[in-house]
């Protein structure tokens, strides 16, 4: 095993520029290909907010994980598609106006990147990796029986409704004269209503023109989703995730007993080794020095290569 670890190390993989059709512009992606044979194919769909291909975002994340990840993948036969999602970095001429932007739309894209490495590759399906709020577009994305998606790789991924899990984050973050009022916002827009009274502090959330994207994911259960999907789904999760705990995991899991559950320990959001404080977590998400933590590179490949 050794030895063929080693020999997988010596190969260098090999880079191409992928082009998707889209309005109102291309978007745009990596193709990360082994030197040796190509055993399977995976998509990688990045989290929340504006960031890219290789995990990275303007507002201080650079952990580089999804480009760590393609190129640990690469090294056991597992080619990738890492994209920019629409409106970040090369795929920027592809944003649509933020009232216009709805969680559809990134499922939408998920499809088609899904169906295009599929086409590009030559195989019959490819595998979704989705990593944080990824993790819920992937489960989407899948829905219906997608005959492009092998299965689900759900990385970091939320197992409740956005809404609960915002309601945490305020309770342990907002000042106690903002809780009120967030909270009053939260439940106008699960209502599927628009909110014109939030507290200028909280304008950075529920700025009008992003409300209609919040009304369309914060009601969304991931748990209903990964009831309903058949395939193969692993579900991986770092034991000192700040950001989605270890609830959200058990949560899928519970609700997808074929699912395979994978905890690794000491392991953060951005699946690199980080202590519990807070301090010293944040602080990974600023080295792209540091490797991705020992078993995450090794579990997902071993299973979306375990024989079916």
């Amino acid at each position: 095993m050794l030895s063929l670890l080693l020999a997988a190390a010596l190969l260098d993989p090999t880079a191409t520029p992928v082009v998707l059709p889209s309005e109102p512009a291309a978007l745009h992606a990596t193709l990360l290909t082994p030197e040796g044979p190509t055993r399977a194919v995976a998509v990688i769909l990045p989290g929340s907010g504006p960031t890219d291909r290789d995990g990275n975002s303007p507002g201080g994340l650079v952990a580089s994980t999804y480009r760590l990840l393609a190129e640990g993948l690469a090294g056991q036969g597992v080619a990738t598609v890492r994209i920019d999602k629409r409106g970040v970095a090369a795929s920027a001429a592809a944003a649509v106006a933020e009232q216009d932007l709805t969680f559809q739309t990134y499922v939408d894209d998920a499809r088609a990147w899904a169906a295009e490495a599929a086409r590009i590759t030559g195989r019959p399906c490819v595998w979704l990796i989705g990593h944080s709020e990824g993790s819920q577009v992937a489960l989407a994305a899948a829905e219906g029986g997608n005959p492009s998606v092998c299965g689900l790789v759900l990385l970091a991924g939320a197992g409740r409704p956005a809404g609960v899990i915002l309601r945490e984050q305020f309770q342990a973050g907002l000042p106690p004269a903002l809780l009120a009022p967030a909270f009053a916002a939260l439940d106008e827009l699960e209502a599927g209503r628009t909110v014109t009274d939030a507290p200028a502090e909280l304008a950075g959330l529920f700025r009008p023109s992003v409300q209609p994207y919040l009304i369309s994911w914060i009601g969304l259960d991931p748990v209903d989703l990964i009831e309903d999907y058949t395939g193969p789904v692993m579900i991986g999760h770092g034991s000192t995730d700040i950001q989605v705990g270890m609830a959200d995991a058990r949560a899928l899991s519970a609700a997808q007993p074929a699912a395979r559950l994978v905890v690794w320990d000491g392991v953060n959001h951005v699946l690199k080794l980080a202590p519990a404080d807070r301090a010293g977590n944040i602080a990974v998400y600023g080295d792209p020095a540091l490797p991705l933590a020992p078993g995450v590179v090794d579990d997902v490949a071993g299973f979306i290569l375990e024989p079916r």
